[in-house]
């Protein structure tokens, strides 16, 4: 049975912890806020998430590490953050976040979501954090963080997921998700997507990068190039301005997610039907 045939998994089984208690000191001004700014922004994901219908393509990668006992560096664009999190949450993924306020911020949304978190990032932390990372994989966990994090530069893959790779002989697996209807933040760094209601969410799952424990330092600059080869190619088939040729995927309507819904809409039961990235079929079953 794959991942989406067991899903909505339970909240008791699948909810993480926070895994590195040390995060940046701040003032006591800047701590009264991360609650109230990350309930707001959990309130919002609990409104717009279940009217989301999300379309896959490459599940059958995921799949193939889950079926030999394996787990999945999840890496992504800083850009999806809020659609990521609202599609695997819940599912025991342990996340790597900043440990400035923004990065609190998110990580006690995050939290609330289910994740596991840790702190770290390319400038702070960063090697503390990706051993806990391999640490949350030995134990079991997929682990997840952004591959042009914190700070960019935007759609730069860092080495950061390649050298966790290699560390816990898990793959790379990276994707993208793009949504149709999104308020994009121009000024932001990472041209954040806050979806509408309603929206469709196309999410492209690449297949998984391999980094055997034996390579070097030119093995690894190759192996960045092959993330950043494999999330560009993800971004582009994700855009749905690029996509309006092909047949949908994997489609799931907001009545998927209704036992996880702030407000509870009526159950349904819809035809799933799962393509790898050529177009051919390779599953077909119903989604309760």
């Amino acid at each position: 049975m794959t991942e989406l045939a067991k899903w909505p998994p339970e909240r008791e089984e699948q909810r993480a912890g926070t895994y590195d208690s040390r995060p940046k000191q701040l003032s006591p001004l800047r701590r009264a806020q991360i609650p109230i700014i990350s309930g707001t922004a959990y309130a919002f994901a609990r409104m717009v998430g279940p009217t989301l219908r999300y379309e896959v393509l490459g599940w059958q990668h995921i799949d193939r590490v889950h079926n030999q006992n394996r787990r999945c560096v999840y890496s992504f664009w800083h850009q999806t953050i809020f659609l990521a999190m609202w599609w695997w949450r819940y599912r025991g993924v342990v996340a790597m976040t900043s440990a400035n306020f923004d990065g609190q911020i998110l990580g006690s949304a995050l939290e609330r979501l289910g994740f596991g978190i840790t702190y770290g990032s390319s400038s702070r932390g960063g090697l503390r954090g990706l051993s806990v990372l391999a640490t949350q994989l030995g134990e079991g966990h997929d682990v997840a963080f952004a591959a042009d994090g914190p700070r960019g530069p935007r759609y730069i893959a860092k080495p950061g997921p390649i050298i966790l790779a290699r560390r816990s002989r898990c793959p790379i697996v990276g994707f993208h998700i793009f949504a149709e209807h999104a308020h994009t933040f121009e000024k932001a760094w990472d041209l954040f997507q806050l979806p509408r209601p309603f929206s469709r969410a196309v999410l492209v799952i690449g297949p998984p990068i391999e980094v055997p424990e034996e390579t070097g330092r030119d093995g690894l600059e190759r192996q960045q190039a092959d993330l950043q080869r494999s999330l560009a190619s993800s971004y582009t088939q994700g855009n749905p301005s690029n996509r309006s040729h092909r047949e949908p995927v994997c489609v799931f309507p907001p009545a998927a997610f209704a036992r996880r819904s702030a407000f509870p809409l009526a159950r349904e039961t819809s035809l799933v039907r799962k393509r790898d990235l050529s177009g051919v079929p390779i599953a077909a079953r119903e989604c309760r």
